[in-house]
């Protein structure tokens, strides 16, 4: 069981450190990032989240890819799907508040890493320059996010209201 573990975190590390999250981070420090996250394993359509939880935990897609759905009593639907090196519930996560999104494995086996409120401010202690590659990935993804669906939503504007409305 213990080399099982060992490969586990060796392949972990190396996957991390071919990450944006950790360019700038020494082997030593991707190492001692492990070390804070526990690793989570979902099947599809398995809730990794949902809307109304507390946002006390970052993830970070190692395998598998994730949908952020948007529920209406009747309907969901799908607002982005991310995958591999991909980080989701930065906003609930930082500003302490409900989900807003329901976070849905959309892949068998999908992996991530899971960053818990608790570890991250131990981290912000213990290792103040790797919280903030977390802070700084985390902003990264918000702005993707945010420019994703802003393309959808004008592509989507274009396609009701034709060329040279402003919906």
């Amino acid at each position: 069981m213990v080399a099982k573990q060992l490969a586990e975190h060796a392949e972990l590390a190396q996957f991390m450190s071919q990450q944006y999250l950790c360019e700038s981070l020494t082997v030593a420090e991707v190492n001692t990032l492990l070390n804070y996250l526990s690793v989570l394993h979902f099947d599809y359509d398995d809730v990794v989240s949902d809307v109304g939880d507390v946002g006390d935990e970052l993830y970070f897609v190692v395998k598998g890819e994730i949908a952020l759905i948007i529920p209406d009593g009747q309907n969901e639907y799908e607002v982005v799907r991310t995958g591999v090196g991909e980080m989701l519930g930065m906003m609930s996560f930082f500003d302490k508040r409900a989900r807003s999104a329901r976070l849905v494995a959309k892949a068998a086996d999908t992996q991530v890493l899971k960053l818990s409120r608790a570890m991250y401010k131990r981290m912000k202690v213990e290792h103040p320059y790797i919280a903030i590659n977390i802070v700084e990935q985390a902003v990264l993804s918000m702005d993707k996010l945010f420019r994703s669906v802003s393309s959808d939503f004008a592509q989507f504007s274009h396609y009701l209201y034709g060329a040279g409305s402003k919906a």
